[in-house]
Formats: structure tokens, sequence, C-alpha cells
């Protein structure tokens, strides 16, 4: 134990976003049962709020919370009532309970533990949405809300895939157990998506007092460059990994002082990361050598558009334009379409770009999604239509979460009530 009086709340807060997954997955490993894991593993952290005051923090904070966590389910299921799960406690001593991952780590060839585990978690049997989303709850730690925001569904629709997802993992006995290597590409999407996801939560958080959580999009550009080392015959997973390193060279310049967004037209570009810049542009180049273009090596190659570009006039809008069409043709999603007519109403003209904003809210796709509304009011401001922006910017700050998007809705709606 740590002497002194340390951060106690800090080094549990550290230790939820290092070791969550870690702790999660072990209890899985130990019972197979994912809502038990998840419920000791909070236990765990529960106990340490209230025992490392006390006692100091452990040299060894994963550790600690693994075998609390693993003791916590042991002891429940010795209590359980129902007799299979009453056995099944008998037979499952916790001092010499397996580790979840020994040989098989080996055998699948990844070396880094937190990928290892979501390779685990993303099973095929399972539909890509649900590997997904089981990894990012039980794993990476993201709640449902954020989870429900990154695939725009309700939180209670969320919350019932996940608990299918679970039922049918116990229903048909899926094992959680390390894939050997033979079988991580089929397995590779998924995983791509999990990291592309977490990355996404970083950058524009869901909820909460600043605009980005960095920790978050450091270990989604880690994931990715480790991934696409793995995965070399993939140029999805090296066009993800380009897709991120562009997108994070941003990350300091899209904050002000005061912790509202700044809009990419607004950004110190010398605050850009070049060197991220040239790691992302030499990225794309080599997923783009192979001839299979896809999704993510499409978006990396948009955001290497504005990458490039020495100041906001420069920017290729076409370029973009043209690029986001072939992104509609793989990828068709609401968000996707939203992002297009943006670069049209850059290329051609706010009116064009409404014109099919409107068309797209009228389908009903992105109903209750507060950048749409924040993406319309925009062009009616570019437009000069002000006393129709401000509407839109009301909306669009109700529905936001984020106070750094927040502030941002907030003074662009003060200067259309100015000016209207």
């Amino acid at each position: 134990m740590t002497d002194g009086a340390p951060d106690v709340a800090g080094a549990v807060d550290e230790a939820f976003r290092h070791e969550w997954g870690r702790v999660v997955a072990a209890v899985i490993g130990l019972t197979g049962d994912w809502d038990l894991a998840e419920e000791c593993t909070q236990d765990a952290f529960a106990r340490a709020l209230a025992t490392w005051p006390r006692d100091g923090v452990p040299d060894r904070p994963g550790a600690w919370l693994t075998t609390t966590a693993r003791r916590c389910a042991v002891d429940r299921l010795r209590r359980a009532a129902v007799g299979d799960r009453k056995e099944h406690a008998a037979a499952v001593g916790f001092d010499t309970a397996p580790p979840l991952v020994d040989e098989e780590a080996l055998a699948s060839g990844v070396a880094d533990d937190r990928l290892r585990l979501i390779f685990t978690c993303c099973h095929p049997a399972l539909r890509v949405e649900a590997q997904v989303a089981l990894a990012l709850r039980t794993l990476v730690g993201l709640t449902t809300v954020e989870i429900a925001r990154a695939f725009l569904v309700p939180e209670a629709t969320m919350a019932k895939r996940l608990v299918r997802a679970k039922q049918k993992i116990r229903l048909a006995g899926i094992p959680y157990r390390v894939p050997p290597s033979d079988q991580l590409p089929e397995r590779t999407a998924a995983v791509l998506g999990v990291v592309y996801l977490l990355f996404n939560e970083g950058y524009v958080a869901t909820s909460g007092p600043d605009l980005a959580r960095a920790r978050l999009c450091d270990e989604a550009v880690r994931l990715a460059g480790v991934v696409a080392d793995l995965m070399p015959d993939d140029p999805e997973a090296r066009g993800l990994e380009a897709l991120l390193l562009l997108q994070h060279a941003r990350l300091a310049a899209r904050t002000g002082d005061d912790g509202a967004l700044v809009p990419l037209d607004e950004q110190d570009r010398s605050a850009w990361d070049r060197a991220g810049i040239a790691s992302g542009l030499a990225a794309l180049d080599r997923a783009l050598r192979r001839e299979r273009v896809g999704p993510y090596q499409l978006q990396a190659a948009i955001a290497a558009c504005h990458a490039v570009a020495p100041a906001p006039a420069d920017t290729d809008w076409r370029e973009i334009v043209r690029l986001y069409d072939q992104l509609v043709g793989v990828l068709p999603s609401p968000v996707v379409h939203l992002n297009r007519a943006v670069a049209v109403a850059m290329a051609d003209g706010p009116e064009a770009g409404l014109a099919l904003v409107d068309e797209l809210m009228s389908t009903g796709g992105l109903a209750g999604y507060h950048l749409v509304d924040a993406t319309r009011a925009d062009l009616l401001r570019r437009a000069g239509r002000p006393d129709e922006a401000a509407p839109a910017y009301r909306a669009a700050l109700a529905g936001a979460r984020n106070e750094g998007e927040r502030r941002y809705l907030a003074r662009r709606l003060a200067a259309c009530e100015t000016t209207g």
C-alpha cells in the first residue's frame, strides 16, 4: 500500500479508466456470467472507495480490484438459491480458477492486453452491432447512454440490445475465450468499430463539462495502430489508424479558452499537430495502395483534405463532396448524408446544403439528433437568415449535453438574436 494521504477518488477514477475492462473480463472468464461480472466489478470499485482511504491505495490497484471482484462473484454464486448455479459455484474454486488469458493469448498473437479482450468480446455468433455495443459497455466502460448516442438510438433501445446479447451468450453457451490467430480476421470489423466509437466518444463527449475526453482519444489512436500492425493485409485497419491520427491532430485547436467548441473554419491551424498529420497521411497512403477502399479510408481521405489546406479558403470542397459521394455508396447512414450536405453547402452555397438537410430531416432518420438542428442553424446563419437560424440553435441547445458544445451554440444563438 502507498503511504501518506493519496487522492483516493483520483486513484479510483484512474483505475476505472485503465482497469475496468480487465476486471470485468477476469470475472467473466471465471463465471461465464456477464451481468454478474459487471455487478461484482462495480462492487469492487465501491469497496475501493470505502477501504482505500483507511488502508491506502494498493501498489497494484488492478490486481486488488480483480481479486475483490472475483471473490465477490464466488461468494454470490455460493449463496445463490438456484441449484445449477450453486453447483457451479462449488465447482469453481477461487484459488484454482484459471486465468482469462494464458496459452490462448499466446495462440492469438495479440500481445496488447486490452485489444485481446476486445477481440474476445467480439464473437461472430453475435451481430456486429451487438459485438461492438457489448465491448464498449463491458470492456471499455462506456455507459448505456453513451453507447446509445453512438448508435443514434434511444437509451432504452440500447439497454434492450445489450440484454439480448448477454442472453444469447448465456443460452447458446458462447465461450468467453481469446480467439486463435486464424479467427482474428472474422472479428476485425467489429474491433475496428469499437475503436472508432471509442475515439468518437473521446472527441466529443456525450455529456460533461469538457468538449473532449483526451484519454479516450489517446487510447483509441494507440489501439488503432496496434490493430493496423496486427492485421497488415486489412487496408481498413490502416485506414482507421489514418483517420484517427488526422482527427486527433486537431484536438488542441478544437476548444477555446472558455472551453467552447471552436469550429473547423475558425481553428488556429498552427496549433494542429503536424507530426500527427504526417503520420496520418503516411498511414492513409499505405492503406490506399491496397486498392480496396472502404469507409474508414474514405473518411481518412476527407480528413486529409482538411489537414493539408493551409487556410479554410484553401479547402478543396469539391473533392470532399466527391469523396462523400463514394462514402454514401458504401455507408449510407443518415450522419454521412448530413456531413455530405455540409460539404455541398461549402462547395455550392448554404441554400444547396439546406435543401439536402431539410430533405434528410423529413425522413425522420435523425429525429432527436441535436447536430442536425445545429447544422441547419449554421447553414441558415451563413445564408443570412438569422431569424430562422435562432430557433434551430435553440433546438440544438436543448438537445446538447456537452458543455463545450452548449457554450458554442449559446454564443451563436446570442449573435443571431442580436442581428435578427
